[in-house]
């Protein structure tokens, strides 16, 4: 039975991607911050909960324990993410932008990554079959961004980008740093969330597909790529 723990996952791609799980045959983890929200979640999903704040340590700390006393595991999904938005679903520009936005973004998106990863790496390795997926971002791609061709090119925003960015580049670094195990990064895609407003094009079942296929990937699936559901992405 492969065992799998996703951050962010009483809603949205997080809740999405535990379903489909679910129904795979994985026993998930759903961390959520908000314990009852987490529960309802876990409850509905057939699923268990474990309460995960990714910007707590002493939070991240107890569910790495948590998890390790009820057997360990073999797939973390890196998903709870947050991007910041004014009035009226309004994108930041680069001249509103300040650090404590930054700090703000990146302490969930990045640092949050990092702090769950680490505490959970101990359990990982005594998979047999480790994997690591962590939910990026098409505006996470340098090329894209940089393309006046690419729909990507035209968001305006710097924290978020940013922060997704930086999270490809802790992929590729921890993927050279255990090529035992499969680490990847994901787009989903513009999806309906509420971390856009449910501004997105896509379904959460569209936006998990590429999530749940990573999540499942065997000892001889790829390591230290970004891909979303068409194939690689340019970096």
């Amino acid at each position: 039975m492969t065992t799998t723990l996703i951050t962010g996952a009483n809603k949205g791609l997080g809740f999405e991607t535990a379903r489909r799980l679910v129904a795979a045959g994985h026993t998930v983890y759903v961390g959520a911050r908000d314990a009852d929200r987490g529960r309802r979640a876990a409850e509905q999903l057939g699923a268990r909960f474990v309460q995960l704040d990714v910007t707590d340590d002493a939070s991240v700390r107890a569910a790495a324990k948590t998890v390790e006393a009820e057997g360990g595991l073999d797939v973390l999904v890196n998903n709870a993410g947050i991007e910041v938005r004014g009035p009226d679903n309004v994108i930041p520009t680069a001249a509103d932008t300040t650090a404590d936005e930054m700090r703000t973004v990146f302490e969930t998106n990045v640092f949050g990554v990092v702090r769950v990863t680490h505490a959970f790496l101990p359990l990982l390795q005594r998979s047999a079959a480790p994997v690591v997926v962590n939910v990026s971002s098409g505006l996470a791609s340098l090329t894209a961004l940089s393309d006046p061709d690419s729909p990507a090119h035209f968001y305006q925003a710097i924290a978020y980008p940013a922060s997704k960015t930086t999270v490809n580049m802790i992929t590729v670094q921890y993927a050279k740093a255990f090529p035992g195990m499969r680490i990847n990064a994901v787009e989903p895609g513009f999806t309906a969330t509420d971390l856009n407003g449910r501004t997105g094009t896509q379904s959460v079942e569209e936006g998990a597909e590429i999530i749940v296929r990573m999540a499942r990937l065997g000892p001889d699936g790829p390591t230290g790529g970004y891909f979303d559901a068409k194939g690689s992405l340019p970096w």
